[in-house]
């Protein structure tokens, strides 16, 4: 990834906006480009949109919408704001917390009302840090149809994706402004496109283990559950072009991948009463403060492996989720009976793991406080039918990146922002903090849509040309 000079460059193509990458960030900044009437070409390294979206459960947070009205639910960008900070320890930027918990709201219902995406509320349980039910997701729970239906609405909106296109240079003016692109094609051509506005849209850089290691070295030999094209590309450019940066050890990562088939288990099987527990049947930590920093904590257990406990009444919940289902038709989850069979199917002593349920069961019956400090007070018991499965931490994508302002513009060190550029979802500093355990659920897809939909319309202003 390289920064080269602009002078007497001739761009085989000039677009008004070019947008790196199609996940969420870059579809929803197209559509918004789009609206405005501007030429948009988005530029995919991939053979067809896909990116870290179609990984994720695809659920977006976000306050005061129509849909959570609907259900009773009373919801405040303040409220969502307030959330984000306690769980990041008050780290995020005041500005970026209130800019995106203001904007990702009606950018839901905007991609509902002009594109047709199917949004409902997530109302049967509330995940770890969020005051209120304020999780929207499309049908089958899945950012695979997240991805679909976006790449569906640009297709119908006219907006122009080239696959099989992977960025590998950004033409910059002495004064920063970038002039175009370098594009090299499988076959192994490279094209020459121009711009008035650059938006990266391109993630962080999960995928990119030298980076890991340097910034997030505790996951330096996690399991990467993000894309492998997040190679830091943004980062890498912005740094060449002295933007800021913050919070590069910010990340998500998460406790409940089944091993070894390589499927998200929600993390509602804790949320609803299940529990965790080691290859020895051993409870080892409080599994609620959050699925992120729980991926250390499984990864620090013998072999880096654990079992999360559950019923079949959490299993009902969990089974609105595709990847659960996928996870079921696999064999990934364990049902028995009996805590004897279940031990059994386990391959764990029958006497620890009895010990955890009885501890679990206590707790949940006094309402108390765990030895970890987690507390049970309204978790119901557990009840046969029995479940388990196998699971394994990991890195799902960074949170830290180039600093934006209230235009996404990335900004430099000494404060100015540089005249044309943008950073989205991944590529720019998102609301996590510097630590795994400041993500708050769905953080992601909050910076990939709120960033998106400013950025998309920004870019189109005079003043980014």
């Amino acid at each position: 990834m390289s920064i080269l000079p602009a002078d007497d460059v001739s761009f085989d193509v000039e677009v008004p906006v070019v947008i790196v990458g199609a996940g969420a960030a870059g579809l929803i900044a197209a559509l918004s480009a789009r609206e405005n009437g501007q030429e948009v070409l988005v530029l995919e390294r991939d053979a067809a949109p896909r990116g870290s979206t179609a990984l994720s459960a695809g659920l977006i947070p976000a306050p005061g919408t129509r849909w959570q009205e609907a259900a009773g639910i009373v919801d405040s960008p303040d409220l969502f704001g307030w959330d984000i900070v306690a769980k990041a320890k008050g780290e995020p930027e005041p500005a970026l917390v209130k800019m995106v918990t203001e904007t990702v709201g009606p950018t839901i219902e905007w991609l509902a009302d002009r594109h047709g995406l199917p949004f409902s509320l997530i109302e049967d349980f509330r995940y770890p840090g969020h005051s209120v039910c304020r999780m929207h997701g499309l049908p089958s729970r899945s950012g695979e149809e997240l991805i679909d239906r976006l790449r569906e609405a640009a297709a119908h909106a006219g907006v122009d994706i080239l696959c099989d296109a992977r960025v590998t240079a950004l033409y910059a003016e002495p004064g920063g402004r970038v002039a175009g692109v370098a594009v090299e094609r499988p076959d192994g051509s490279r094209e020459m496109i121009g711009c008035d506005a650059l938006i990266l849209a391109c993630n962080g850089y999960g995928g990119n283990k030298d980076l890991v290691r340097r910034y997030i070295p505790e996951l330096g030999a996690a399991l990467y559950f993000g894309h492998e094209g997040n190679q830091g590309d943004a980062l890498l450019w912005g740094q060449a072009l002295s933007a800021a940066t913050r919070h590069l050890s910010g990340h998500q990562g998460h406790g409940s991948v089944a091993h070894p088939h390589g499927i998200l288990i929600t993390w509602a099987t804790i949320t609803e009463g299940g529990f965790q527990v080691n290859l020895r049947g051993e409870r080892f930590s409080d599994e609620s403060h959050g699925y992120s920093e729980q991926a250390a904590v499984v990864l620090r257990q013998p072999e880096g492996l654990a079992w999360t406990i559950f019923d079949a009444r959490i299993a009902g919940i969990a089974r609105q989720f595709e990847d659960f289902r996928q996870a079921e038709s696999l064999g990934a989850i364990i049902a028995a009976e009996s805590v004897e069979d279940l031990a059994g199917a386990m391959d764990v002593s029958v006497e620890v793991l009895e010990t955890a349920m009885r501890e679990v069961d206590m707790l949940k019956d006094a309402g108390a406080t765990d030895r970890f400090g987690r507390n049970f007070a309204g978790a119901p018991p557990l009840q046969p039918p029995y479940c388990a499965v196998k699971v394994t931490g990991a890195l799902f994508h960074t949170q830290g990146g180039l600093v934006v302002d209230g235009d996404a513009r990335v900004m430099r060190e000494n404060g100015t922002a540089l005249p044309n550029l943008f950073a989205v979802g991944g590529a720019a500093c998102g609301v996590s903090g510097s630590k795994a355990e400041g993500y708050l659920s769905g953080n992601g897809l909050l910076s990939a849509v709120a960033l998106g939909r400013i950025a998309g319309l920004a870019s189109t202003r005079p003043e980014a040309e």
